[in-house]
């Protein structure tokens, strides 16, 4: 039986680097999207489905909004591109 060898991807390969940005861009995009959509659906549900009404409706979309940019977006933004840095 073979034994397992463990590789550690080249940090200069620009195969590596663009599939590191691409993957970085989608993670970015993909958590503006679950952002927007909690917001637009809290938003739709408090307008439509309650008596809170529109005003309320759009200042909770908006608190969402901000909260999920914040814990969401944000934190991902300022993460260092290479996913193999320790503590990430």
């Amino acid at each position: 039986m073979a034994a397992a060898v463990k590789s550690t991807p080249n940090p200069n390969d620009q195969e590596v680097l663009a599939h590191e940005r691409t993957y970085k861009t989608f993670n970015i995009i993909l958590r503006w999207c679950m952002t927007l959509l909690a917001a637009v659906i809290s938003f739709t549900t408090l307008w439509f489905a309650t008596g809170a009404g529109f005003v309320w409706g759009a200042i909770v979309g908006l608190i969402i909004l901000f909260l999920g940019y914040n814990f969401l977006v944000k934190h991902e933004e300022h993460q260092p591109l290479d996913v193999w840095t320790e503590g990430r």
